[in-house]
């Protein structure tokens, strides 16, 4: 493989939660184009997820690619895939959002973005894991980033490299990396449960109010209770 590496252009993992769109806000002055993408891998939010990725790529200028992976809801278990349990409702803590986990989701999206940046000949690719989810994620861990950045690496003709700006830094902090950039958050999902508004009860909805300042009246999502 022979091609000229696009240093100016950037493959980003956009969920349609707040913490990849503020990644999107702000890389989009960055970089002078995006190729977003959002996998459709069974939970049950990734309807809710997708529609508002999409809105967001368009805002953003960047272009939006959708993956399918149906074999992480038939094959994985976790309680937010469709096959799978309760959501749980409460804090947002190892011990009760252990069940929420999706095995290696991080890495398999990861490896697939990797092979995309590849093919278009872009150097960088972007996630938005972030501090707070190292106890309960694995696969948000900085040294899990480190480490598939050093296998994208040997494992490219490019060079291809991850890329976390947000992975020492809470959510709280992204909120106001978020509100800096006037980045609107209603255009953002975050709920597992996948109703029609966010049910403000489980505690990726309790995660959020506490990052956006629901306390304060700072928080612009509508929520069920």
């Amino acid at each position: 493989m022979n091609m000229q590496v696009k240093t100016n252009e950037a493959v980003l993992l956009l969920s349609g939660g707040m913490d990849s769109g503020v990644l999107l806000a702000v890389s989009s002055v960055e970089y002078s184009k995006i190729h977003a993408i959002g996998f459709d891998y069974g939970s049950r939010h990734n309807a809710r997820e997708l529609a508002l990725a999409k809105v967001l790529a368009g805002k953003y200028e960047a272009s939006f690619t959708l993956i399918s992976l149906p074999f992480v809801n038939e094959l994985f278990s976790s309680s937010i895939l469709l096959s799978g349990g309760d959501v749980p409702e409460g804090s947002y803590d190892d011990t009760n959002m252990r069940s929420t986990v999706v095995p290696f989701r991080n890495g398999i999206m990861l490896s697939v973005a990797i092979g995309m940046a590849e093919n278009l000949g872009i150097k960088d690719v972007l996630i938005a894991a972030h501090a707070g989810d190292h106890p309960v994620y694995p696969d948000c861990r900085e040294s899990f980033v480190t480490a598939m950045s050093k296998a994208a690496k040997e494992g490219t003709y490019t060079g291809v490299r991850v890329i976390a700006p947000f992975v020492s830094i809470s959510k709280d902090k992204i909120a106001e990396i978020g509100r800096k950039a006037d980045f609107d958050f209603s255009l953002t999902w975050s709920c597992y449960k996948g109703g029609d508004l966010h049910c403000g009860k489980c505690a990726t909805c309790n995660e959020r109010k506490k990052a956006l300042g629901f306390d304060r009246g700072l928080d612009p999502t509508r929520y069920m209770e």
